[in-house]
């Protein structure tokens, strides 16, 4: 284990605030845990530490405490923040509306040597790496030790907007190592500066912190285009949450509804309607910085990305100090195990209301044909123990559907399935509702022959997964609320644009109508929330 080194430059602090609150703050004697100090006109001034606040003193501030703080710092600038030179300390106003500072908060700046041992075969892999966390939870302290250990043996640029990597002054704090740094006049020009780091400089890594707006997302991509390893930040919690940010959604390749032709949509054995990615991401990998000690690594964006477009979750990779700090990684499960269920959608509910299945195994139980034949005696599942059946394969007549679904079905539950050409070779046939409906020759010459017709309503991996599942006896699972409602909304989406005039989903928690909604206008749809808490829901309409 790399041992952790904490540099904070506290002193410095502590000489730029007014004598008495400079006195109450060594008297507390807890700058190893203190966060930040609050001093707002009016009020008293606070100091707050990583478990609680203290009031440092029982003067209310005053303009004169203000102005004695900004003297001694730098100048402010269009983003409200100064610094002190050569520390990683931020003071950040409050003005009122004549442009007047009524308010600043002095944030506590640390560079921590060691801190990157949890990623850093990751950081020096080469791929380009975007941190993902909710702000204070360590991801500019992170960046900042990439950057150190980038620029020991490559060319690494930090463009450092409000100087937060880099601290405040001209000359970089040496918490960056070896790494140049170029600042940014303004945040509204990160863009700008990220470019020109590229086309004048020749570096091989570009550390960037804070990646908020859409032309910095251009520009991320624009320079992972040229071979340029990126390491950068973003707020957020996790992969969803981008996914969601129609700003930022192209980081990870972002999200678009394709509308197949009536012949491609057939080929292809789907809907008409499919959300797919829409580019390659910019960042290869993501890393979910769940707290300080613990990190959820997708080590494949893209194929992250396609799996939660179907509906399905890939398990990321957990990444934790124990209470030794030692660093633990727990791999990402291997490829699915027989006779396990991964999340399908709708069909994942144990039952509907009427207490079938979303899927219906039919032989002769068409009216006036008397009722439904049991399972053939050459492959009568009820008569088997599960796990006998999974080393059995299953001779599966395909109708309707896509034969690359159900093998990649088949696959991801680890169950041998055998498509055939020929009735004669099938144990099962599966079909769509819609053409059960229609009952074509080949459905009633498997019914006559007493061969189980298994019918869908959706032609998905999903619904064929619940398929396969009652065929070879796996257990159900109930499914994730909000893959549910990911599958529920991808529906309602598909029978809008079918014709639908609307379509009303389940209610939902409000982050979940959120998800609902950006997929809907994601459709070029319209969607709206009705009703109150906790039964508010949403109803899609066509454009």
């Amino acid at each position: 284990m790399q041992q952790q080194k904490i540099t904070d430059d506290l002193e410095a602090l502590l000489e730029v605030l007014p004598p008495t609150l400079e006195h109450a703050l060594r008297a507390a004697n807890q700058g190893d845990n203190l966060l930040e100090i609050v001093l707002d006109l009016g009020r008293l001034p606070e100091a707050r530490f990583l478990d609680h606040e203290v009031i440092l003193s029982q003067h209310e501030v005053s303009d004169a405490d203000l102005s004695y703080v900004t003297g001694r710092v730098s100048e402010f600038t269009s983003d409200n923040r100064a610094g002190i030179e050569r520390t990683l300390h931020r003071i950040s106003c409050i003005r009122n509306r004549q442009a007047r500072i009524v308010g600043l908060t002095c944030r506590v700046g640390r560079a921590v040597y060691g801190v990157i041992d949890i990623i850093e075969d990751i950081v020096k892999s080469g791929k380009s790496i975007l941190l993902l966390g909710k702000p204070g939870v360590g991801k500019t302290t992170l960046l900042r030790e990439a950057a150190r250990i980038l620029g020991e043996k490559q060319r690494a640029i930090v463009v450092d907007t409000s100087n937060e990597i880099g601290g405040d002054g001209d000359i970089p704090h040496p918490a960056i190592g070896r790494a140049r740094r170029m600042q940014v006049a303004a945040p509204e020009f990160q863009h700008e500066v990220m470019i020109e780091a590229v086309e004048n400089h020749m570096p091989q890594v570009i550390i960037i912190d804070e990646i908020g707006r859409e032309q910095e997302a251009a520009a991320a991509r624009t320079i992972a285009e040229r071979g340029v390893q990126l390491v950068g930040t973003a707020h957020g919690i996790t992969l969803d949450n981008l996914l969601m940010n129609p700003t930022l959604s192209d980081l990870v390749g972002g999200i678009e509804s394709v509308t197949l032709s009536d012949e491609e949509a057939r080929r292809r054995g789907t809907q008409k309607s499919v959300l797919e990615r829409r580019a390659p991401p910019t960042f290869d990998v993501l890393i979910e910085i769940q707290d300080r000690q613990r990190m959820a690594v997708h080590h494949n964006v893209a194929a992250a990305v396609d799996a939660r477009l179907r509906g399905r979750t890939l398990t990321p990779e957990m990444r934790y100090r124990d209470q030794g700090g030692q660093v633990r990684i727990q791999a990402a499960p291997p490829a699915p195990a027989p006779g396990f269920r991964p999340p399908i959608g709708e069909a994942r509910l144990a039952a509907n209301a009427d207490g079938r299945f979303p899927f219906e195994k039919r032989a002769a139980d068409r009216p006036g044909e008397g009722p439904a034949a049991p399972w053939p005696e050459a492959a009568t599942p009820a008569a088997e123990p599960a796990a006998g059946r999974l080393n059995q394969p299953m001779h599966i007549y395909p109708y309707g559907i896509g034969r690359g679904r159900l093998v990649e079905a088949s696959q991801n539950l680890g169950v041998p399935v055998i498509i055939v050409d020929a009735l004669d070779e099938a144990n099962a046939v599966v079909t769509l509702k819609n053409y059960y409906r229609k009952h074509p020759q080949p459905i009633a010459d498997a019914e006559r022959r007493r061969i189980p017709v298994y019918v869908l309503r959706a032609n998905t991996v999903y619904q064929m997964e619940a398929c396969l599942g009652d065929m070879f006896g796996l257990p159900v699972q109930i499914e994730d609320p909000v893959e549910r409602a990911v599958s529920e909304t991808q529906e309602a989406i598909r029978r809008v644009l079918a014709g639908s005039r609307s379509e009303e989903l389940r209610p939902q928690p409000a982050d979940v109508r959120r998800l609902q909604h950006e997929m809907v206008r994601s459709a070029n749809l319209v969607s709206h929330s009705y009703g109150n808490e906790p039964r508010r829901r949403v109803r899609v309409l066509a454009s």
